[in-house]
């Protein structure tokens, strides 16, 4: 099992993610911002080898606007060198990476503005994973969408919009995942059967859908042979709680140990790579690290 946090390392002690308004772009901001960016993903993937961490999802604004007609810089070869060269660690050092767009992206969006910028956004994306030089192990997660008031056309509009506009390239680095109130892994499932696409699994959204008492044993049994391992490499699995005392859906800012360790235990026999959705992102991981090495210990 590879163990992984989301896109922000909170101990660098530096901004993250440089970016600037729309309003005052220029290319000069977005060179500068984007070689930043840059340089400070290269310092968290040096962190999170130090810490064993060998699963990373890189922001979607690591180069920022690059899915906007604004864009006019031809970013893959201005910063080929560099793009290659972070590519050259994570394979070195066996490390996954993924992508996840923001939640505007939706494929099943019956406003064809809409669909549009989320296809540019997902075709950025996968452009710069393949700058990176990655296999298709490297994803990118995203959601079916909205219902619409339609829920059996919004899932069929998903799978023609798939299937019609994407290219193979794309279609080969998505997954889709469960979320928390609109489709549920069964959906997800009813799309795959006619997509190919792999599930992703996301615990926390699993169980805030109470999918009909299923077990995360057999969610996880259901969705493991969607993925082809060859070619996509193991399950991924999103991994949080809900935080006590606060609306139901809002992610933990700690890791649970106890709820962690359920979660270990009863998926024992599965393979897959872990990401954690907390808040407090890489200092979970680290305490997640520390459980697993104790529990194979014991074991």
């Amino acid at each position: 099992m590879k163990i992984g946090y989301p896109c922000i390392n909170q101990s660098l002690g530096k901004k993250t993610i440089s970016t600037f308004r729309i309003s005052s772009y220029s290319e000069e901001k977005l060179i500068k911002a984007v070689r930043y960016n840059l340089e400070v993903l290269k310092e968290i993937l040096d962190y999170n080898i130090q810490h064993n961490f060998l699963f990373f999802r890189i922001s979607s604004d690591i180069i920022p606007f690059a899915s906007h007609p604004i864009c006019k810089l031809d970013w893959e070869n201005y910063f080929k060198d560099d793009l290659v060269c972070i590519g050259k660690i994570a394979k070195e050092k066996k490390i996954r990476i993924s992508m996840h767009p923001d939640q505007f992206v939706v494929l099943n969006s019956p406003n064809k503005e809409v669909l549009k910028n989320g296809i540019r956004e997902i075709n950025y994306q996968t452009a710069f994973l393949n700058a990176m030089e990655l296999d298709n192990t490297a994803k990118i997660q995203i959601h079916v969408g909205g219902t619409y008031n339609d829920k059996v056309s919004s899932w069929d509009r998903f799978i023609k919009n798939y299937n019609t506009l994407l290219s193979g390239e794309v279609r080969s680095r998505l997954v889709i995942e469960n979320d928390d109130y609109r489709f549920n892994l069964n959906d997800c499932l009813r799309i795959q059967d006619k997509t190919n696409l792999p599930v992703l699994f996301d615990v926390f959204h699993h169980e805030c859908m109470n999918d009909g008492g299923q077990s995360i044993q057999d969610a996880i049994r259901s969705v493991d042979n969607t993925w082809e391992k060859n070619k996509d490499g193991v399950l991924m699995i999103d991994y949080s709680s809900q935080e006590p005392n606060f609306r139901k859906g809002k992610h933990a800012n700690t890791l649970d140990e106890g709820k962690f360790k359920n979660l270990i235990f009863s998926t024992i026999d599965f393979s897959y790579d872990l990401m954690l959705e907390i808040k407090d992102k890489e200092k979970s991981a680290i305490r997640a690290i520390q459980i697993l090495d104790q529990l194979l210990n014991l074991s």
